[in-house]
């Protein structure tokens, strides 16, 4: 049998008395000091062990640890404590990150105020700003109340000074890499930094029962800036969404280890601050008392919140020998896989030489494959410059064949479109329970689909050999 070779932390090295140089084998002369006869064996490194120490709490069965200590409090922000699983667990550490302007300041200096009480106090440590900005930004969102202290402070040492001093039931830091540890080489915001504040914050909310909100920034990919052991280290993570052009915006849970996570709160932006919206489809619909030509209406599902939303397309003939693909909101490959589908499956000729121009309403992006058939039906609306019947939403992902597949919650996105008034849908086979009082009409492929569009008007090119 073959004898193990050993490794070299188990081989012995040999050292020069003299001068101190090792080498890995013997030798008679010292290379460095040029000395004879001084080498010698100097025997492999000492293995290294842990010796048991004292507990610091005796393991118990788990049916006998207390859950109570992990009950969530409301944050006072409905929308918030949806995607946080019902609220802020004491001792939990969230981690927010978003793209710079999003609202990430703004949404927190409100749950701040929100969440204060007597029993519970809130401390707000701001790294970026200086205390009478956040002061301004409070005036302006009505975000006041005698029990939120506010400091701007950027050293680790004195942010551990003011929860000493004020004993706060949450604590909020805007933002992770603006805080820095004199004891600890690096600028703020670098990777050692990140790594030493995020672990005295997590180490302090974990024995005082602290409810913590971390700020993070992101990169221009989007990630969450530094290191990913961030990540791991906390118990939430969310991802502030929303185009600053527009005033939806999307908080996203990531990771959660008290609730859901695919669970996406809505929040409406404007000049007073930031507010949830319990029925946000409403800013995805255009209302219209006649139905125009190249809309069509679809329920996507943001995490396992549905919401409908409208898909508009227009098709014009075009200056230039490549024609324009233009998509707002959309995925610009799958618009072009579905012009394709169309001319293929669907005989419509008359998208290839013509310029498209696709987009979503109230700036909500649509990418899971559910609105394929939205967006087929818009366009071939949009092409014949014939309007969609009313009240008629479109729910499939299309296959290159032409084929309508099946989607997730088809029956919770019927009931979100029935609730809304919605009386008929165009649906893949076998949707399972129909809410009662909608017409839902089952399709096999685009063809199927596209026999909804009115023929007295379907102004449709020929196809070309």
């Amino acid at each position: 049998m073959a004898t193990r070779t050993k490794t070299t932390k188990d081989r012995p090295s040999f050292r020069c008395t003299e001068c101190g140089w090792q080498t890995a084998k013997w030798l008679g002369r010292c290379s460095e000091c040029q000395a004879w006869g001084t080498v010698e064996e100097y025997g492999a490194p000492a293995v290294r062990t842990t010796a048991p120490g004292r507990v610091t709490t005796s393991a118990v069965p788990i049916g006998q640890v207390d859950s109570r200590q992990a009950t969530a409090r409301s944050t006072g922000v409905p929308e918030l404590d949806r995607v946080l699983g019902g609220g802020l667990v004491p001792g939990a550490v969230v981690l927010l990150a978003g793209e710079p302007g999003v609202g990430k300041s703004t949404l927190l200096l409100d749950v701040a105020a929100k969440a204060a009480s007597d029993e519970h106090r809130t401390l707000y440590i701001t790294g970026e700003e200086s205390a009478s900005q956040v002061r301004l930004r409070a005036d302006r969102i009505k975000a006041l109340d005698d029990h939120l202290y506010l400091a701007a402070e950027t050293d680790l040492s004195a942010v551990l000074g003011h929860l000493d001093a004020v004993k706060p039931s949450l604590l909020i830091l805007d933002s992770v890499q603006t805080v820095a540890s004199p004891e600890i080489d690096g600028a703020p915001g670098g990777m050692a930094q990140v790594r030493e504040v995020a672990g005295a914050l997590i180490r302090a909310s974990k024995e005082r029962g602290m409810s913590t909100l971390l700020v993070g920034h992101v990169t221009k990919d989007g990630a969450i800036a530094g290191p990913r052991l961030l990540e791991h280290l906390v118990d939430v993570v969310l991802h502030f969404e929303g185009d600053r052009h527009a005033r939806l915006r999307l908080v996203r849970g990531v990771k959660n280890r008290y609730g859901a996570t695919d669970e996406v709160g809505c929040f409406e932006l404007h000049d007073e601050g930031i507010i949830g919206l319990t029925d946000p489809s409403g800013l995805f619909l255009t209302r219209r008392d006649e139905p125009v030509p190249g809309t069509c209406l679809t329920v996507t599902l943001e995490g396992r919140r549905p919401l409908v939303a409208e898909v508009q397309a227009l098709t014009v003939d075009s200056q230039i020998p490549s024609p324009r693909r233009t998509t707002s909101g959309l995925e610009t490959s799958r618009v072009s896989m579905m012009l394709a589908v169309l001319e293929q499956r669907g005989r419509i000729s008359a998208l290839g030489k013509r310029d498209i121009y696709c987009a979503t309403v109230g700036g909500v992006k649509l990418s899971e494959p559910a609105a394929d058939l939205a967006v087929a039906l818009a366009l071939a609306s949009a092409a014949s410059d014939t309007p969609l019947p009313k009240n008629l939403v479109a729910i499939g992902e299309v296959g290159l064949a032409g084929e309508v597949r099946r989607v997730t919650g088809v029956q919770r996105r019927l009931a979100e479109a029935h609730r809304l008034g919605f009386t008929h849908a165009l649906v893949p086979g076998d949707p399972g329970k129909i809410p009662p009082g909608m017409k839902v009409l089952e399709v096999a492929d685009v063809g199927d689909a596209l026999r909804v569009l009115p023929r007295s008007r379907r102004r449709e090119a020929p196809r070309e050999e």
